[in-house]
């Protein structure tokens, strides 16, 4: 059995995700998992991507990519008090 694990993502992403699952799910005509979806994205034509491939794809307002790189910000002074 494969591990698990829990992430945090935006809402964004969420939607985003959300809606690359519910058209792999129309394609395959079957129940299809986040992870099947990423799975799917970093699979090309059989070709591994790198997640750089996807910069720029997601939509955002510049209020919202503001608040995204603010949120980015904060997480990782959050991560870096820890390890000290």
């Amino acid at each position: 059995m494969e591990k698990t694990r829990t992430i945090k993502i935006s809402d964004n992403n969420y939607k985003w995700l959300l809606k690359i699952s519910s058209d792999l799910q129309k394609k395959k005509e079957k129940k299809v998992s986040f992870d099947d979806a990423l799975k799917e994205l970093a699979v090309n034509n059989g070709k591994k991507n790198s997640i750089m491939n996807f910069a720029g794809k997601l939509e955002l307002s510049e209020k919202n990519s503001k608040n995204m790189i603010e949120g980015i910000y904060k997480e990782r002074k959050i991560a870096s008090r820890r390890l000290q």
